[in-house]
Parts: structure tokens; sequence; C-alpha cells
């Protein structure tokens, strides 16, 4: 089954579960993505939505960032979706096809990625950031340690190269000096401790059904038996992942001219200290016929009404120049 009719099963199936028929649409009013498990939920939501509006067909598949950057840079999607920003100085906005397509990095909405947990016996953990580092480094290996419940601590991670892995390990290597030089921050680590879940579906199904767990997730993904950790922040205060918070920690972050940006531990009283920015990867040439539904979908996810569906999921919206910027962007993407 090739790509395309893979997709469209995936999202025609994603749809009806929402109650909305999905039409047989033109080859040129359906697109394929594919990236990031961070801002899928979104994503698939304004699939649905957007398709019920204008009848054009958005496909994404969750299959992370790095098989979602891979992709991209092979050609075989129409955009693809990051939460580690393209380095240019890895070539990578020259990669493979984009060498002469041209790429695009384009904001489509912020997150946190907070540390999450299944353990009845322990109510409001709060965590140091030295303490979170210790327990994914195996450091940190009961409950009892953290004087909140008892038993073995069972850690979970991601098991693909992943933006969110990324985002979390960079957060670690400020937070850790030894976390900074045993294992470094990318989107595939040598984990020391803990077992691998495929997505933040993954990781979200493995810690709903293992009591004693710990993993890292997008907020969007704490849900049912798991309950988030309050974290400390740069500022000493501990804080919960939530769109406040989350929207502290982004704006004090500077986009540079291709719009990426980050910060491993940013300033702010009420900053939750591991939050991003996730980006959709668009082609500025050789689009095609294909041109105008590319650019009215991520228009319409930059729209109020897009923002607005992120927010009510659990991730920031953007706002202001951010904003701003990230529509300018959009209207490069050509024929």
């Amino acid at each position: 089954m090739t790509f395309a009719k893979k997709a469209l099963i995936l999202s025609a199936a994603g749809a009806l579960t929402a109650g909305v028929a999905v039409p047989v649409i033109a080859q040129s009013n359906s697109i394929n993505g594919a990236g990031a498990s961070f801002p899928a939920p979104a994503y698939q939501r304004w699939a649905v939505e957007f398709a019920r509006e204008t009848k054009r067909q958005v496909n994404y598949q969750s299959v992370g960032s790095g098989a979602g950057v891979r992709q991209f840079h092979a050609g075989s999607v129409d955009f693809g979706a990051t939460d580690e920003e393209l380095s240019a100085s890895k070539g990578e906005f020259t990669k493979g096809v984009t060498a002469q397509r041209g790429a695009l990095q384009i904001p489509m909405m912020g997150g946190t990625v907070t540390p999450a947990y299944n353990n009845p016996g322990c109510k409001n953990l709060k965590l140091t950031q030295r303490q979170l580092a210790d327990i994914f480094l195996g450091k940190i290996r009961t409950w009892d340690q953290l004087k909140c419940g008892r038993g073995p601590i069972n850690v979970v991670h991601r098991s693909d190269g992943s933006g969110t892995t990324y985002v979390f390990t960079n957060s670690l290597s400020c937070f850790s000096p030894e976390w900074k030089s045993r294992v470094g921050a990318a989107k595939a680590v040598k984990w020391p401790v803990g077992v691998g879940g495929k997505g933040n579906e993954g990781v979200a199904g493995l810690i709903q059904n293992t009591p004693g767990s710990i993993g890292y997730l997008n907020q969007a993904f704490v849900k049912g038996r798991i309950t988030p950790a309050a974290l400390q922040n740069r500022a000493g205060r501990f804080v919960l992942a939530n769109d406040v918070t989350g929207a502290a920690a982004l704006n004090g972050i500077k986009l540079d001219a291709r719009l990426g940006g980050e910060d491993c531990n940013p300033a702010g009283a009420n900053a939750f200290p591991i939050a991003s920015f996730t980006w959709v990867l668009a082609y500025q040439r050789g689009n095609g016929d294909k041109v105008g539904t590319i650019r009215q979908f991520l228009n319409w996810g930059l729209s109020p009404k897009g923002q607005a569906i992120a927010k009510q999921l659990d991730y920031v919206p953007l706002t202001g120049a951010v904003l701003a910027r990230a529509r300018a962007e959009v209207a490069k993407i050509g024929r």
C-alpha cells in the first residue's frame, strides 16, 4: 500500500470517528504531511475541520520528527513537521530535494514537554531539575527516594527519533552537567535506563498501563491515569505545564531569520522550564497545483479558529510578532 493510500485511509477513519463524511477529492485538493507526534492531535483536528469547511483533504501521519524530516528531504510528502528546528550549519535547509525546492520553517504553535507519571500513592509530585535528570540517569530508582509513595520507578522514554526527545534532553543537559556529558541532547539518545514507546502515543500508553511509571509527554497527552509533575523552574518555583506557564516560557525565546529558536531553561517566574515551538516544513518551490491547498491549510491553522483549537488541546497558541512572521512565511510558498 502506498503512503498516500495509507494516509488517506487513516485520515478518513479519523474523520469518520469524528462524525465527518470524507468526500472523494481530486489529487490537487489533497495533500500529505508527516512528522512530529507532539502536535499531531492539533494537526489531525485541523484536518477534519478544514475538510468540513473547504472540501479539501489533509492527511497527516504521526511518525516522529526524525522520520518526518527524512521524508521532507526525500520529497515524499507535501509538508513535514518537526519539534527540533532545522540546522543551517548541518546543511538541513539544502539537503536532498530541498537543495532545488527550498525549505521554509514555519512555527505553528508552542507546547510543553512535561514529566508525567502513574502512581496512585504519589499525589502532587514536585521535582527539582536535578531530580528529574537523576531519574532518567537511573540514580533515583524508587518513589521512596522522592518521598512520594513507595516501590520502584519504571522509567519510560521514546524509542523513535523524536523532536520531543530533543526538547526534553536539551533541557536535561541544562539541568545536569552529568546528563550533558554522559547522554547529551538529540532526537535519539542512548538511554541509561527505562523502556521505550513509539511516539507520544506509545509513551502515554506505557505510562497509562504501568503503575509506578514516569516518562515525558507533550501536555496534550496527559490524561486518564497519567498525572503531570510540577517542575522547578529557573526562578526556583514549582510550576505545572499549562498554556499560561508555556506562554511565559515561549515569550522569552528569540526566533532567528529562519524562524528557529530554543531555550533549554527559560527565565521568568511563571515559565515552565521545558517548552518549545513546533514547526511545519514546506517547500518554497515545486508545489505545482497543490500550492493553493498547502497555503490555505497552513493559513487556516494560523487563523484565530485554528489557534483556538490548539489551545483547547493544551497547546500554546501563537500571538503577536511570532504569528505575523509565521503567516509571512506561508506567503512565500510558491508553485
